[in-house]
């Protein structure tokens, strides 16, 4: 009796412990298998099968947004761009897949065959459509999903973009992967909420000037005066001085250029020619005499009987007496003024004058023609110029012989009719003559510029005359 017992204690145990390991198998079996996001296994099938969100999860979009299904995941857009060539109408029911229990064999013995589970086809149900995005499989296909069994038995990848068969929307680029696709967008596209937006470049700087953005890409462009390089991006300052712009002188600077003028000219308003500048309309002191204006410069001129001094500006007497450019003889003086000349006939002197040397006549004492006569005449000239500042003292006279008691008067005998002049003694021996009023040429006036000595101690009264002939020039300096 206790040997059945202990043999039914051990027949007992035995088959406990093969439950346990039975189990034990089944959970270790069990948990090896995982799926990426998206996806959950499905231990009937032993295969990965997508999760329908929009079906599984409350309220996955809010809003006016339409949930759509994709593989491994959802999308949510404006039902405004929802399209019937990727999406299902909405809202529809899905019967649960049924695996009947009766098809699977009992794994304890192994399969004699390739085990495929008896999935519904699509459209099956009672809703009108397409039914859910499970794989369709049947005994003949031993090929996971995302394959279809080729023509030589073997398994190859189905290329869903080709087919049509994906789940992207209309603004997302289909790429075909292995036993898959993605979605995604082209170059200059991102994605944002399921949506391929464009990327506006111009925001990164792409371009080193201007940037104008386009649908999917960007367009860089130079400002004036530079030109784009061969990269699309980057800009090349442009010489316009290669082309000549300018009348006279260029100048490049960076993105554009400057004109420049040679000494006389300025810058017209278009930028690029160059007008004279008319230097003489600037002064009326830029020459002496007369200024012409010519092509970027000018040149001062002078009138007859003058000639341009070193500085270009100044006039300065010709000498023609000096120059031998005169039409005197052999036998004239050649006597120079401002702005011409003279020939001087030789002396004369009129009785009862007698010449005493080659410029003064002398009357003798002894004869009795001279008592009223002055008692010499000196012949001088000068010249003088048209519109001289005044009071100007312009010639002097003194005595040339002293006698004890003797005192000088000096005087304008004739000749100063117009009162243009005056005598100023500045001592007891000598005066100046002064001219008063500004005269205007060309003139010639004779003075007589008397001196009477007279002495009270010999009762001696007597006088000398200095004829002064005064040239004045034409031109005032």
């Amino acid at each position: 009796m206790l040997f059945e017992l202990r043999g039914l204690s051990w027949s007992t145990n035995k088959r406990m412990l093969s439950i346990l390991i039975c189990i034990i198998c089944c959970i270790h079996s069990g948990k090896s298998q995982t799926c990426t996001d998206g996806f959950t296994y499905d231990r009937r099938a032993r295969q990965c099968i997508d999760i329908d969100e929009c079906r599984t999860l409350p309220d996955p979009c809010r809003g006016d947004m339409q949930c759509v299904n994709q593989n491994g995941g959802y999308l949510c857009i404006p039902r405004g761009l929802y399209s019937q060539s990727y999406a299902r109408n909405s809202p529809r029911s899905y019967p649960e897949p049924s695996y009947p229990e009766e098809s699977y064999p009992d794994r304890s013995l192994g399969y004699s065959e390739p085990f495929i589970p008896n999935v519904p086809p699509v459209g099956a149900g009672p809703g009108p459509g397409p039914g859910p995005s499970y794989p369709i499989v049947s005994r003949s296909t031993p090929c996971i999903l995302g394959y279809t069994l080729g023509a030589d038995g073997t398994c190859i990848d189905v290329d869903e973009c080709e087919a049509e068969s994906h789940q992207c929307n209309p603004t997302q680029v289909c790429i075909n992967t292995a036993g898959g696709y993605t979605c995604s967008c082209t170059e200059g596209y991102w994605l944002v909420g399921g949506q391929c937006q464009d990327v506006d470049e111009c925001r990164y700087g792409y371009c080193q000037q201007l940037c104008a953005n386009v649908p999917g890409s960007y367009s860089c462009s130079c400002s004036p005066g530079f030109l784009l390089n061969a990269d699309s991006r980057t800009c090349q300052d442009v010489d316009e001085c290669e082309t000549n712009p300018c009348s006279h002188g260029c100048l490049n600077t960076y993105g554009s250029f400057m004109c420049t003028c040679d000494e006389g000219f300025e810058l017209a308003s278009d930028g690029t020619t160059c007008n004279d500048l008319d230097e003489c309309s600037f002064s009326d002191f830029l020459c002496q005499h007369t200024c012409v204006n010519t092509p970027g410069s000018f040149s001062c001129i002078c009138p007859p009987g003058y000639y341009v001094y070193e500085d270009g500006r100044s006039c300065e007497d010709l000498n023609e007496c000096e120059s031998g450019n005169n039409t005197c003889t052999t036998a004239q003086v050649c006597f120079n003024f401002q702005g011409g000349y003279t020939c001087l006939d030789p002396l004369r002197c009129n009785p009862p004058y007698i010449e005493l040397s080659d410029n003064q006549c002398m009357c003798s004492a002894e004869n009795p023609a001279c008592r009223e006569q002055p008692f010499t005449i000196l012949y001088r000239h000068m010249d003088l110029s048209s519109g001289r500042s005044v009071p100007a003292d312009i010639f002097q006279m003194q005595a040339t012989t002293r006698y004890p008691g003797a005192f000088y008067i000096f005087q304008i005998k004739s000749g100063n009719e117009g009162r243009e002049f005056y005598m100023r003694q500045t001592s007891n021996i000598s005066a100046t003559l002064v001219l008063a009023r500004p005269i205007k040429g060309p003139k010639t006036i004779v003075l007589d510029l008397e001196m009477v000595t007279v002495n009270n101690v010999i009762n001696f009264r007597g006088s000398s005359i200095i004829r002064l002939t005064v040239f004045v020039s034409e031109h005032p300096f």
